[in-house]
C-alpha cells in the first residue's frame, strides 16, 4: 500500500510535485507553530537589511491560509501546476514553465508595490494566475465549481467572487494582481507574438534551459509531441491511467510526463 502511494506520488508530474509539496510542508509548519511564519512572509523591510533575506521573495508563496485552505490552497496549487505542465501549449516543457513561474511570482510583487497593497503571502494570487493561464486554454469546455456548472475560462472570476464573500475585498485586490499578472503573460506570449507580429519577450532564456538540463538532464527538456507519444505507449504498455485528478479538472486530451 505504502509502496503503490509513493509510486502514484513520484509519478505525478515534478514541478508541480515539488512547488505543492513545498507549499503544504511549510504552511503545515508555520500553522501548527512548529516553525514561526516570520522567516516566511514577505515584507520589504527584510530585504533592506544586511545581508538581505532575499528568500522571503520564494516562500512568501509557499503558505496558504490556516485550517481547510491548508488543504484546498494545495490541492488548486497542484491542480492548475500540473495542467500547465502535462498539457499547456506553451508551457510543458520545463525551463518555460519555471520562467513562466518567474515572470508571474515577479511581477505579482511589483504590481503589489506600485498598487500599495503588499501583502505577506501571496499564494493566493499566484493560484489565480494559475487558473487563469491554465483554463485560457480551454475555451469551450465546462467544469463544476462550488457545485456550479461554469464555462471553464471562467474560473478565476469564479473564485474571486467566492473571495469576495470569504476574505473581504482586501482578498479579492490581491487576487487581482495575479490574474492581471497572468494576463500580461498571455499577451507577451501568444496575442503579442500571433496577432500583433511582435516578438515573443517572455520566452525562457537560454540559461534557463542550461539550468534545467543540468539539475534535470536532458530528458526534462523533450518536446512536447514526442513526451505525449511516449506518454502514450507507457499507458497502453502498463495498462492503467496514471492522472490523479478528478475528471472535471483534467484538461483535454492525454497528458505527459516531462521528469
Amino acid at each position: 500500500m505504502a509502496d503503490d502511494i509513493m509510486r502514484k506520488y513520484w509519478d505525478t508530474p515534478p514541478v508541480a510535485r515539488t512547488i505543492a509539496t513545498a507549499a503544504f510542508v511549510c504552511s503545515v509548519c508555520v500553522h501548527f507553530g512548529f516553525l514561526s511564519g516570520y522567516y516566511f512572509l514577505y515584507d520589504p523591510y527584510f530585504l533592506k537589511m544586511m545581508p538581505p533575506q532575499v528568500w522571503r521573495f520564494v516562500t512568501c508563496f509557499l503558505i496558504t491560509g490556516p485550517g481547510l485552505s491548508i488543504l484546498f490552497d494545495t490541492y488548486f496549487l497542484y491542480s492548475f501546476l500540473s495542467q500547465l505542465e502535462k498539457s499547456h501549449p506553451r508551457l510543458a516543457v520545463q525551463p518555460d514553465l519555471i520562467w513562466y513561474l518567474v515572470f508571474i511570482t515577479g511581477t505579482i510583487q511589483v504590481l503589489s508595490h506600485l498598487s500599495g497593497f503588499v501583502y505577506p503571502q501571496l499564494l493566493s494570487a499566484l493560484i489565480v494566475a494559475l487558473c487563469y493561464t491554465a483554463t485560457q486554454e480551454q475555451r469551450g469546455a465546462r467544469t463544476n465549481y462550488m457545485f456550479f456548472d461554469i464555462p471553464t475560462q471562467t474560473m478565476p472570476f469564479a473564485m474571486m467572487a467566492v473571495s469576495l464573500f470569504m476574505g473581504g475585498l482586501g482578498l479579492v485586490i490581491h487576487q487581482l494582481h495575479g490574474l492581471v499578472a497572468a494576463h500580461l503573460f498571455l499577451f507577451l506570449s501568444k496575442i503579442w507574438p500571433d496577432i500583433c507580429g511582435g516578438r515573443n519577450i517572455v520566452s525562457a532564456p537560454a540559461f534557463v534551459s542550461g539550468l534545467v538540463d543540468k539539475l534535470g538532464g536532458a530528458a526534462a527538456r523533450r518536446p512536447p509531441a514526442q513526451a505525449q507519444s511516449q506518454s502514450q505507449s507507457q499507458s497502453q504498455s502498463s495498462g492503467r491511467n496514471t492522472g490523479v485528478l478528478p475528471d472535471s479538472w483534467r484538461t483535454r486530451g492525454p497528458g505527459h510526463r516531462l521528469g
